[in-house]
């Protein structure tokens, strides 16, 4: 091969390389951002009222709100149990089955009660993506795990 084009694929492979360094970034480089935050909620508060409603500690929670959570105490249950695998790859995968067993939940909540067309169009894309990549890390964990 000649030097242009040992240069060429060089500078090609570099380009390549650096437009995927902000794909690269860790959760840990993440930060959630403040507008999802609520203000003054304390997640330790979260439970049933003696009435057997659900409540984030002095706020009552609405129809979504039970829905979504409902959903999310059934998918760390299921995360918890595929953390425990001991090889780590099966782990990870069945942790992410059930992660995203609990996007869907989400998703199908925003269909149930959203409003906004361009949050239902997510909710829908989120749950298209989300059974395909079940359906792929499923079919692995029932090939691969020992």
């Amino acid at each position: 091969m000649n030097v242009f084009v040992k240069t060429s694929l060089a500078m090609i492979g570099a380009t390549a390389l650096l437009s995927l360094a902000p794909l690269a970034a860790s959760a840990q480089e993440m930060t959630y951002p403040e507008k999802c935050k609520t203000a003054g909620m304390d997640m330790s508060k979260m439970g049933m009222s003696s009435g057997g409603d659900m409540k984030m500690g002095d706020m009552p929670m609405g129809d979504y709100q039970k829905a979504t959570m409902e959903g999310m105490k059934l998918m760390h249950d299921d995360v918890v149990q595929g953390m425990m695998q001991k090889d780590p790859d099966v782990a990870f995968v069945c942790g992410m089955i059930a992660h995203h067993m609990g996007a869907i939940t989400m998703s199908e909540a925003e269909l149930k009660y959203g409003d906004d067309k361009a949050a239902k169009d997510m909710a829908k894309k989120v749950i298209a993506a989300q059974k395909k990549e079940i359906a792929y890390m499923t079919k692995w964990v029932e090939k691969e795990a020992k």
